[in-house]
């Protein structure tokens, strides 16, 4: 038995969630908001907490600064259940800070990368990594770091370790092609569908969702409110979302994986993690905050018991 169900490596950060800015102040105007809240960012993070509140024993692998941020997101991760032994401290940058600029209708970011930028996967501690059955990465920017990552995925497969990555959002533009090459290593590979477009040039989310199964035997396509697709061995599985109040989009994708991978990790069907995927994803909009809607197993069940009626298995077939 390892003592680690996941072990998580990848970004973490703050999140400063601005509300209700509607305008971008002139040079020297100011602007009045509804709200700034704090909050833990950063993918890896997030879905760490999310998988820890649902019931699994999680160890985070990243970088913080020495400064208060850091502090503040050691401590909620550590308030989270999760173990944090492993996460390395920059004397180089401070930690990363993320701001969310009208997260209620369409976001925009102003984003310090911080202390993340550091993370490099060939000086992780293998030993660590080790300690879990399965390890979830985030961080790949295409072939600035493609070798790495390759490297890695290939280490964790010769020590018997089940895989998952989600690659977000390419802010450099190049949407690497190599792509396909790692999927190939990789047991649960996540985009959402804007990305799967970028990555495949296709127009829609069906012919994306073609080609990348392609090249991974296990694919997962976020379609946001819509629901999500899932390509396994060939077998397609889509399921629609959940109605929800929209109160803050921050972290609703992170949540999706979390309770996807909760579903995979508990050796749950398909259908059944795409299911736990949307609740959990629905529950994190409907608080400001990444983490903030997160949400237990008992919460997560009745959540779905009580919305049964909102989703259905539109279809399913082979590609």
């Amino acid at each position: 038995m390892k003592p680690y169900d996941a072990i998580v490596i990848g970004d973490a950060n703050i999140d400063l969630i601005v509300a209700g800015c509607n305008d971008l102040p002139a040079p020297g105007q100011e602007v009045l908001v509804q709200n700034m809240t704090l909050h833990v960012g950063g993918g890896a993070a997030l879905l760490s907490m999310a998988l820890s509140k649902l019931g699994l024993k999680i160890a985070f692998n990243g970088i913080l600064g020495v400064d208060g941020f850091g502090n503040f997101v050691r401590e909620k991760l550590n308030e989270s259940g999760i173990d944090t032994r492993f996460i390395r401290t920059s004397r180089l940058n401070n930690t990363g800070i993320s701001i969310a600029i009208n997260p209620e209708k369409d976001r925009s970011f102003i984003t310090y990368m911080g202390s993340n930028a550091e993370l490099n996967l060939q000086q992780l501690d293998m030993k660590s990594v080790s300690l879990g059955r399965h390890v979830h990465l985030t961080g790949y920017r295409g072939s600035h770091n493609h070798k790495e990552y390759m490297e890695m995925t290939s280490r964790l497969q010769s020590l018997g370790l089940t895989t998952s990555i989600d690659v977000g959002w390419d802010d450099t533009g190049e949407w690497y092609a190599g792509i396909y090459e790692l999927m190939k290593q990789v047991d649960v590979f996540f985009m959402n569908e804007t990305e799967a477009r970028h990555y495949t040039g296709c127009s829609s989310a069906e012919q994306s969702i073609a080609v990348l199964s392609r090249h991974s035997k296990h694919i997962v396509v976020k379609l946001g409110s819509e629901g999500a697709v899932a390509a396994v061995n060939g077998r397609l599985m889509y399921r629609s979302g959940f109605e929800v109040p929209v109160v803050d989009t921050t972290g609703a994708g992170d949540s999706f994986n979390a309770g996807y991978m909760y579903g995979f990790l508990t050796s749950q069907p398909t259908e059944r993690s795409l299911l736990y995927g949307n609740a959990c994803g629905a529950m994190s909009v409907s608080q400001f905050g990444g983490s903030t809607g997160t949400s237990d197993h008992e919460t997560m069940e009745r959540f779905i018991a009580e919305k049964a009626e909102q989703t259905t298995d539109i279809w399913e077939g082979t590609r």
